[in-house]
């Protein structure tokens, strides 16, 4: 089942607070996946525990991953007079658009095999 929604972000604080009192029901349990795990029964709790814990640990990854492209984003963002850019594309796009027979033009030579 997938839930469509606009926005991607996550957050681990909303995730851990739900979990949290399962965890603490369960006590103690083993990695997801380990061998111990595995061995446990489908029903038991301590088996959904540790599927808890593992979808938490993710949530806070993603988490981690969204705050760093954040910061990227807004480096980028901060690192150069984007507007300025853009007048200057416009103004190169222009120029050669206004000017056709400035466009550049490439001629592959007729080496034989595929090319001709």
């Amino acid at each position: 089942m997938t839930y469509e929604s606009a926005s991607q972000q996550v957050s681990w604080s909303d995730v851990h607070a739900f979990v949290l009192p399962k965890l603490k029901k369960a006590g103690d349990w083993p990695m997801a996946g380990s061998p111990e795990w595995c061995l446990l029964d489908d029903r038991d709790p301590v088996k959904w525990a540790a599927v808890l814990d593992a979808g938490q640990h993710w949530i806070l990854r993603v988490e981690g991953w969204q705050t760093a492209d954040c910061d990227a984003s807004a480096a980028i963002s901060a690192g150069a007079d984007w507007a300025a850019t853009s007048r200057l594309v416009t103004q190169h796009n222009s120029y050669f658009a206004a000017r056709p027979w400035t466009a550049r033009q490439t001629f592959l030579p007729k080496v034989g095999g595929w090319l001709q």
